[in-house]
């Protein structure tokens, strides 16, 4: 699907536009590390009618341009969102976010409440879990001093073996992968991708997890209730935690709750639009 740049902060961002303007409002599609705006490729199309639908690749991820020294903390991709938002005249939006996209879209909400109007969380890492939990070779790259000097493609392809994991259809899995690391596996993609591993660890994240009750949009969390590494109690915990949210765990998905169950996906985001 064809899409367009915009420059934030002197860094392009892609995003792309589905859907159709309406009275309905406005919904933002956030990824996680490690993924593209591929992620939600087969969700967008099951979104109902009347709303228009935008699409991101996350600084450093997709068609987006590196990162150079950027941070891709989970408060930068929110304020990026925010900026992308602004640019594109968009007031207010209904965020869904998985993974790191989601620990993205809980900041706007906290920093920008009036900006967004609900919040589906999807396999959030949250709390102190992420960084304990993470994949280990996933892990191991993070904290390695020298996991740039790794060769571009040699690293794409460790990164493909530990996160295949996350996947219940295999084969599914792969391709979506194949998209997801593409970028990573050129020579400008090194710095990226270990940038995005090493943003596993962002302390943020358990900041955040401190401001939850400044969370008073409709929210629903949504799990993958095979995750093999974010446990569906913590997502249980996390919803617990948001004064109006909703949870529940997709039977049979893993961490990929978007290509693991994309009807499923798109029917709790439809409903979350109706509260």
């Amino acid at each position: 699907m064809r899409g367009e740049f915009v420059d934030v902060g002197g860094r392009r961002l892609y995003y792309y536009a589905a859907g159709s303007r309406g009275a309905g409002e406005t919904v933002l599609f956030l990824h996680g590390a490690c993924a593209s705006s591929h992620l939600w490729h087969t969700v967008v199309p099951l979104m109902p009618a009347g709303h228009r639908l935008v699409v991101v690749d996350l600084l450093g991820s997709g068609r987006s341009d590196r990162p150079g020294e950027a941070p891709l903390t989970a408060a930068a991709h929110g304020e990026r969102a925010l900026a992308l938002m602004d640019d594109l005249r968009i007031d207010q939006a209904c965020v869904v976010g998985h993974a790191a996209g989601g620990a993205a879209a809980l900041s706007m909400a906290i920093a920008a409440p009036r900006r967004v109007t609900r919040l589906a969380l999807l396999d959030v890492p949250a709390f102190d879990d992420w960084p304990r939990r993470a994949a280990p070779v996933a892990r191991a790259l993070a904290r390695s001093p020298f996991g740039h000097l790794l060769g571009a493609p040699l690293l794409a392809g460790l990164a493909h073996g530990a996160l295949l994991r996350g996947f219940a259809d295999r084969e599914r899995g792969r391709h979506a992968l194949d998209q997801f690391l593409l970028p990573f596996a050129q020579r400008l993609g090194v710095e990226a991708l270990v940038g995005q591993l090493r943003a596993m660890r962002d302390p943020g994240i358990a900041a955040l997890s401190t401001r939850l009750d400044a969370v008073t949009q409709p929210v629903s969390v949504l799990w993958g209730a095979r995750d093999p590494w974010l446990a569906p109690s913590l997502g249980a915990r996390l919803a617990a935690a948001i004064p109006a949210s909703t949870f529940s765990a997709i039977p049979g998905a893993r961490h990929y709750t978007p290509v693991d169950a994309p009807e499923q996906v798109a029917a709790h985001v439809a409903s979350l639009l109706t509260r």
